[in-house]
């Protein structure tokens, strides 16, 4: 292992009963890196996630985070204080609270201290106006979430993620439901969090999208890694355009 490794995944093995997931899977994701996971359904990627982040405990194998660091036995709080930070396909964000306020809560659960705080520094609201900006968000701040467009939704998720400063961040479909320019500004929110200090997950089934914004693309297939490398060599693979792209390809033929 080297001091890039964000995550360094050895042997895992994730079963359901006697339902093998996940089977002798070895994975790394650098700092730095933006990192794409794709495969067909069920192919183990959100369970990948789940193990990630113990939402789903592994029977063999391990995970290490920032090279060293084994999460084999921690709680999901304290695999999150790590700095591994998860958003999921369905925005998840307090409804009844502003833009602002969700902002709020997410500084201050990321920064213990912060939270007994009755109010805000300086430094805090300028750090949650910030984020507002490089999510595209600054003029909705004010505005109820839940009233809030569903690409918004996803962007004001991603923000409450990054405003804790995170060193890895789990996208789970983040275009699901967008129309193209919602993915596009969705393309660039990602390319402006990148940076030498985190390492991005992207596990999406918008291929155009993945080939635009990940530098690397891992394909699971029946719980393994099939194939790594730029989309360009992913989608030339045979083995790729059998399993996953010639499915999508067989299923869009027949509607």
């Amino acid at each position: 292992m080297t001091t890039k490794q964000a995550l360094y995944v050895s042997g895992l093995n994730v079963s359901f009963g006697n339902f093998a997931v996940l089977k002798n899977l070895s994975w790394t994701v650098d700092f730095g890196e933006v990192r794409g996971v794709i495969g067909p359904n069920g192919a183990g990627k959100t369970t990948l996630l789940d193990s990630l982040t113990g939402k789903t405990k592994y029977q063999s194998g391990d995970i290490y985070v920032k090279d060293t660091v084994s999460i084999k036995n921690l709680t999901e709080i304290e695999i999150a204080k790590l700095g591994i930070g998860r958003k999921f396909q369905k925005p998840s964000v307090f409804s009844g609270l502003s833009g602002f306020q969700n902002l709020e809560i997410a500084l201050r659960a990321g920064h213990s201290r912060s939270i007994y705080q009755p109010k805000l520094t300086s430094r805090q609201r300028e750090k949650i106006h910030e984020t507002s900006e490089l999510i595209g968000l600054s003029s909705e701040l004010s505005r109820n979430a839940g009233t809030l467009a569903h690409g918004q939704k996803q962007w004001l998720e991603i923000g409450m993620l990054i405003i804790a400063e995170p060193s890895v961040i789990l996208l789970d479909e983040p275009v699901a439901g967008m129309n193209s320019e919602e993915r596009g500004k969705t393309a660039e929110l990602i390319s402006n969090i990148r940076g030498p200090n985190i390492a991005v997950v992207v596990v999406e089934h918008d291929m155009e999208f993945v080939g635009q914004v990940c530098d690397t693309v891992t394909v699971l297939h029946d719980g393994r890694v099939m194939i790594e490398g730029p989309m360009g060599v992913v989608q030339a693979d045979p083995q790729v355009i059998d399993v996953y792209l010639g499915k999508e390809a067989a299923s869009a033929s027949s509607h």
